[in-house]
């Protein structure tokens, strides 16, 4: 259970990562109220996924996750290009993140 909050916590890291971006310095309330929804949610999940998994690999899972989806999302929204480079780049995260997953 704590893997599946973990991810869920590092997918909320992106949503937050996001939003924030979005909220241009918390002026428009929308983005700023689901950055910090997001932000506790998150925070709170890795939290608890620290109750059973090392600290390191939980911390190095959510950054991943979080990261990935985060440059994921700004590609896809045309905010990034998706060099060849940067693709496999983050090919390389995820196959670290998995890697930490097989090794716990």
């Amino acid at each position: 259970m704590a893997w599946v909050v973990l991810i869920a916590s590092g997918v909320l890291e992106a949503v937050w990562a996001a939003a924030l971006a979005e909220s241009r310095g918390f002026t428009r309330r929308g983005p700023a109220v689901l950055f910090l929804a997001a932000l506790v949610l998150s925070m709170t999940g890795l939290a608890y996924a620290m109750n059973d998994l090392p600290a390191g690999t939980a911390y190095a899972v959510w950054v991943g996750v979080g990261a990935t989806l985060t440059a994921v999302w700004a590609i896809t929204t045309g905010k990034e290009k998706a060099t060849v480079a940067r693709v496999f780049l983050l090919l390389c995260l995820v196959c670290c993140v998995a890697g930490l997953k097989a090794v716990s």
